[in-house]
């Protein structure tokens, strides 16, 4: 069996440099382009980090890994589905437009866009989804390092529009009165609300609350390092072909 050709965009940042990584020491893939305009013309795990996405087709890629921003990628996963290439994507940020117009665009070729490639995130939300029905008030906290610029996290979304499509009956929430605004976090799908802590010394963590009366259930999960996520971006790559069309989340690569 041929290795997989994987390019990566995003090779600049922290999650890209990672991928690149991972891809290059799996027996089934092939690390064969880079591209991210940060580190153009450094060199990673044998390649050489271009400027341009047509390295990406020079290259001959079968699949290409998205980790840059929502405004990057509305113009990378175009471009990839126009080439006929699959995409496996962790940039999150999209509206429902974007997301109308990937599915429309990716009929050649895959792509999978994942709020987060973590086994244990995915099962997190899994469950989350499973508990809510049972419940009538739920919160999520996720917790981050100091520098991520957005809020809440693209995993703390997903998990509350996950929860709020399998329970239409949330009790409303009791406050009358925030001493200091925001203290009750942001008003989510169903009016779970969502809170985000940023913190110097964490990576990526989140704790899903759900209650009823006389008990609660908490489930947490923590990301201690970035190399957490490459399993999941690993199987995605490998199993892309197997799930046409454009598929959220990686529940369906694990079989839930």
């Amino acid at each position: 069996m041929s290795q997989i050709k994987v390019g990566v965009v995003g090779a600049g940042g922290r999650m890209g440099q990672t991928a690149c990584a991972a891809i290059a020491v799996d027996g089934d893939l092939e690390l064969v382009a880079a591209v991210g305009r940060s580190a153009a013309g450094e060199h990673i795990h044998g390649v050489t980090i271009a400027v341009e996405l047509r390295a990406l087709a020079d290259a001959g890629c079968d699949v290409v890994v998205d980790f840059t921003n929502a405004a990057a990628a509305r113009i990378t996963l175009p471009w990839l589905a126009m080439h006929g290439v699959h995409a496996v994507v962790g940039t999150t940020g999209f509206n429902e437009i974007d997301i109308a117009n990937f599915r429309s665009e990716f009929t050649g070729s895959n792509c999978v866009i994942a709020s987060n490639f973590a086994v244990s995130a995915v099962l997190m939300m899994h469950f989350a989804e499973l508990a809510a029905p049972y419940f009538d008030t739920a919160e999520i906290i996720e917790l981050h390092h100091d520098a991520k610029l957005d809020a809440p996290s693209g995993t703390a979304i997903s998990t509350a529009q996950r929860m709020a499509a399998a329970s239409d009956v949330w009790a409303p929430d009791p406050t009358q009165h925030e001493t200091y605004p925001g203290a009750r976090g942001g008003e989510g799908p169903a009016g779970i609300r969502l809170h985000s802590v940023r913190m110097r010394g964490m990576v990526a963590h989140q704790e899903v609350i759900l209650g009823a009366h006389g008990q609660t259930l908490t489930i947490r999960q923590d990301s201690y390092d970035r190399m957490c996520y490459m399993p999941g971006v690993v199987l995605a790559c490998k199993h892309i072909t197997e799930h046409p069309g454009l598929t959220l989340g990686l529940d369906k690569f694990l079989g839930i």
